[in-house]
């Protein structure tokens, strides 16, 4: 096991990776950046390091400014947790440089998978369904040859990034005409890449991914589904497992499909494998998210392990347990600091921030009462998760939990 874990991430999910340190007797560090100053987790691990700034380039996306502080502290690995340099082979390849170990995949898988063409060509050809698509198109006039081609309706999404940021739902040529241009761009300022590419668009889809756990030894364990239907802004708010509506025995098949190809890739930590179902039971690849997911919670609930945990252990060496049965029903919802009647970011103090304490109901933030939610970062707040042992009585503890809820 590792002598000391660098948590390289803020707010919940810093604060869930510190409790997996904890729970397993390692030292931890923790990263703030000057906004996140006041943050409860700080005190929860045995070290803090501040860094300088409050911008994300500045801080949190600073790979210099991390691998001083992974000097500093003397940790012999880095954990990333989800979004900022999670699926960065650059980071890792500098973890590595400095002598310690990425808690996630290998840089090759990272490079390989974060590039969402690339990642549908390596499922395709281990036998996993995918829906029709494109390469990178060159230019405009390149996209309209490639949309005739392929036929209207179509979703134009870069090749990089993720979180739904520059996705755009093109139903004719007018609208790729008016919208490629600002895909391309957005792609580029949200990831650095401008690439764009072409997926067949599926009118209200299930939205269902596969929580997937690998180890050094060759070993690849599926931990059953998670249906995050329910979005907006191509953005997920609540995620649930087992899929509700779906017979078992197609879900199995599929989840057996996802862990063959993982095992094929050699893959070793932990993934989610998305894909959407249309209508009419087709099943197509959508992404592969090579880290821990934001959702990861209702996994947990459902199962009895500690992805985190078992996710910094697979990385020292240990062996993936084998997959328990399924137990019980969950569903998270994310709580964001938004302005109510038009529904984007907000920011100010939290002068009340109440949470629930209440059987079958977990909450997970990094927030605390007097802290202030700043401009810089995601505007999520918490993550509650209802369990029971129906979906009926999973729901009914959510709500529950959200009427104990008070956030002004």
């Amino acid at each position: 096991m590792f002598e000391k874990v660098l948590v390289a991430n803020r707010g919940a999910i810093a604060r869930r990776i510190i409790r997996a340190c904890n729970d397993l007797g390692v030292p931890c560090v923790a990263l703030y950046s000057e906004a996140d100053a006041d943050a409860p987790y700080l005190a929860e691990a045995g070290e803090a390091i501040a860094l300088a700034g409050n911008a994300a380039q500045d801080t949190y996306l600073n790979v210099p400014a991390l691998c001083a502080a992974l000097k500093a502290c003397g940790a012999d690995a880095v954990h990333p947790g989800y979004g900022f340099l999670a699926e960065s082979a650059a980071f890792a390849n500098a973890v590595a440089a400095a002598g310690a170990v990425f808690i996630g995949p290998r840089a090759e898988l990272l490079r390989s998978l974060g590039d969402k063409v690339a990642a549908r060509a390596t499922l395709a050809e281990r036998g996993f369904p995918v829906f029709p698509g494109s390469q990178p198109l060159a230019d405009l006039d390149a996209a309209r040859r490639t949309a005739d081609a392929l036929g209207f309706p179509l979703m134009l999404k870069p090749v990089s990034g993720g979180g739904g940021i520059g996705m755009r739902v093109v139903r004719d040529s007018d609208e790729l005409d008016a919208g490629f241009d600002q895909s391309r761009a957005l792609a580029e300022r949200s990831c650095g890449d401008p690439a764009v590419y072409f997926e067949r668009f599926v009118e209200r889809p299930r939205h269902i991914e596969w929580q997937l756990l690998g180890d050094k030894h060759g070993q690849q364990v599926m931990l059953y589904e998670r249906d995050c239907s329910v979005q907006r802004r191509h953005q997920k708010l609540i995620e649930e497992s087992p899929a509700p509506g779906i017979a078992r025995a197609d879900l199995a098949d599929l989840g057996e499909r996802a862990r063959a190809a993982m095992q094929g890739l050699g893959y070793d930590s932990v993934a989610t494998l998305e894909t959407l179902r249309s209508a009419d039971g087709e099943w197509g690849f959508l992404e592969l998210n090579p880290r821990i997911q934001v959702e990861h919670g209702v996994t947990e609930e459902v199962t009895g392990l500690d992805l985190v945990g078992w996710q910094i252990r697979v990385a020292a060496g240990d062996r993936a347990p084998a997959a328990p049965a399924l137990h019980g029903h969950a569903v998270e919802v994310r709580i964001y600091a938004e302005n109510p009647l038009t529904g984007l970011p907000d920011t100010g103090k939290l002068v009340t921030y109440r949470l629930p304490r209440m059987h079958g109901v977990r909450v997970e933030t990094g927030y605390a009462e007097g802290q202030s939610v700043t401009p810089y970062y995601d505007a999520l707040l918490a993550k509650l998760i209802g369990w029971g042992t129906t979906r009926e009585q999973a729901i009914g503890r959510a709500l529950i939990g959200l009427k104990g809820t008070a956030v002004r």
